[in-house]
């Protein structure tokens, strides 16, 4: 097993380039190298790894170092190392590093997309809007930090008066861990303030998706960030992630996963109470149709909701709410539109592993079994054995029992519809689901937007749209799903600690 060049991998990025490493038949896994002080570790530092499978064919793509805890140890201590000095730099200094960065990442975008693509398994339309956005995060930080002004104020009370200003100061080191869902947009939108507001950090990438993280590695290199500054190390979640979070060294863990990944954080960091927990929780989300919309329009923007990404986004729609004076009439409609957007290796892509694979075809087929005996409108339960890849069919499942399958997360291409009658019926429904933290309202009265957004519990609520994110619009996880606090002032709030300074007045 070689260790995979990165300078070699780095040339890889375009279309041609990249089919014809992945299509020639004798090539070995990629294998990746931990990247610690702005070097590559060498594999001997490395004892054991894991397979890392390409999910559209099913074989291996990468083998991904099984960081032991000395690897962890060694990496936390220096971010702590590097933390004095970088936490002291301006802002002008931090922005331009981030502005290099995203300068970097846009020269290489087509590398990062087709790798992205063929690690994950989403269509590369896809990954390239999600690289996009990757670029973004850096942009958007880079130019937030240069125009935050602190606070100042003139107090006069009992005794002297003081000047009072106020300033951010950096937490310290972060562990950032991150889902395989959107592996590079998830990365990069928990860096990018990382480094913006004065921190260190050492990032753990999911083990299902590290390859763009070891590139991203590269780019930091390149945009000669000071050594030490941001760390990326490989490894599983129950090994290498709870040595990461539970460091002394460690004062901050940004994470975005699921709710038993998020629940041994958690439990891992109990006994520091000091240290800042942004617990962001992946889920399905609510979309509400209601009577006064175009069908068509409807299907359309429910179809995109639950199918983009094959129903793996931390917001995806997959729980469809249709007044029932309209529910016959939808329903064909968001069928037809699955036909059409969403066939299997175009629009609609693998799910992640063997092991999520399995885990969504048992809601399958607990589905078609009595009691629950739902109607699959479209789709079925898919083979035992996936062969060439791990495919499932986009799914539309009617007769659901609203106490069952309905708030199961299920994370895949499987959209569940269910009829409701009331404003006050399909509220109580979506609130009492404990998963996700976004909702899709798709109505043409602006008071009903108004009065229905208002009453969900949902972070992100999208009237007549979807999925479009202001980057500062943040994350508050109102369903209580997770603590995230992520994006634009709430990104500061997380990485910063506020301090008030007083100083006499004249």
């Amino acid at each position: 097993m070689a260790t995979t060049n990165i300078s070699a991998l780095w040339n890889l990025d375009t279309h041609p380039r990249v089919s014809g490493y992945l299509n020639y038949l004798g090539r070995e896994p990629l294998q990746l190298q931990n990247f610690i002080e702005n070097q590559f570790l060498n594999s001997e530092h490395t004892s054991e790894w894991i397979d890392s499978f390409e999910p559209r064919s099913g074989k291996v793509l990468a083998n991904v170092p099984r960081s032991p805890a000395n690897v962890v140890e060694y990496a936390v201590n220096v971010a702590s190392r590097a933390f004095p000095a970088w936490s002291q730099t301006t802002a002008q200094h931090r922005s331009e590093i981030l502005l290099r960065i995203a300068s970097i990442m846009e020269q290489k975008k087509e590398m990062f997309s087709m790798w992205e693509s063929n690690d994950q398994g989403k269509p590369l339309f896809r990954a390239r809007v999600e690289v996009e956005r990757s670029i973004e995060h850096f942009r958007y930080f880079a130019k937030y930090i240069l125009e935050n002004d602190s606070a100042v104020h003139l107090n006069k009370g009992q005794g002297a008066s003081t000047l009072t200003y106020q300033h951010q100061v950096p937490v310290g080191v972060y562990a950032i861990i991150t889902s395989w869902n959107m592996p590079l947009y998830l990365l990069t939108s928990k860096i990018a303030p990382c480094l913006a507001f004065g921190c260190t950090g050492v990032a753990k990438p999911s083990e299902l998706t590290s390859v763009t993280a070891f590139l991203f590695s590269e780019v930091l290199r390149r945009a000669y960030l000071p050594p030490g500054v941001m760390n990326i190390i490989f490894g599983d979640g129950p090994g290498t992630g709870s040595t990461l979070v539970s460091s002394p060294l460690v004062q901050g863990v940004s994470f975005t996963g699921g709710a038993k990944t998020g629940i041994q954080i958690r439990e891992n960091t109990a006994p520091d109470i000091h240290k800042r927990l942004s617990l962001e929780i992946k889920g399905s989300c609510p979309t509400l149709i209601f009577a006064d919309v175009d069908m068509d329009e409807a299907a359309s923007i429910a179809g995109f909701a639950a199918f983009e990404n094959s129903g793996q986004l931390c917001l995806s729609g997959s729980r469809i709410y249709v007044h029932r004076s309209v529910y016959q009439m939808f329903l064909p409609r968001l069928i037809r539109h699955l036909q059409l957007d969403y066939h299997i290796r175009e629009g609609l892509g693998p799910v992640i592993s063997p092991e999520h694979y399995d885990k969504i075809r048992s809601y399958l087929v607990e589905a078609g079994e009595q009691p629950a005996n739902a109607t699959f409108e479209a789709g079925d339960i898919p083979a035992e054995v996936p062969k060439d890849g791990f495919w499932i069919p986009a799914t539309i499942l009617s007769d659901v029992r609203i106490d069952g399958l309905v708030r199961r997360d299920i994370f895949g291409p499987v959209a569940t519809v269910y009829p409701f009658d009331t404003e006050e019926e399909v509220v109580g429904l979506c609130n009492d689901n404990p998963n996700g933290m976004g909702a899709i309202i798709l109505t043409d009265d602006l008071s009903r937007m108004s009065r229905v957004g208002n009453r969900l519990n949902a972070s992100f609520v999208w009237a007549g749209c979807s999925l479009g994110r202001d980057l500062g619009a943040g994350i508050t996880d109102l369903m209580a799903t997770g603590t995230g606090r992520e994006g634009g002032a709430r990104a500061r709030d997380m990485f910063t600690r506020l301090r008030a300074v007083h100083v006499p007045s004249y």
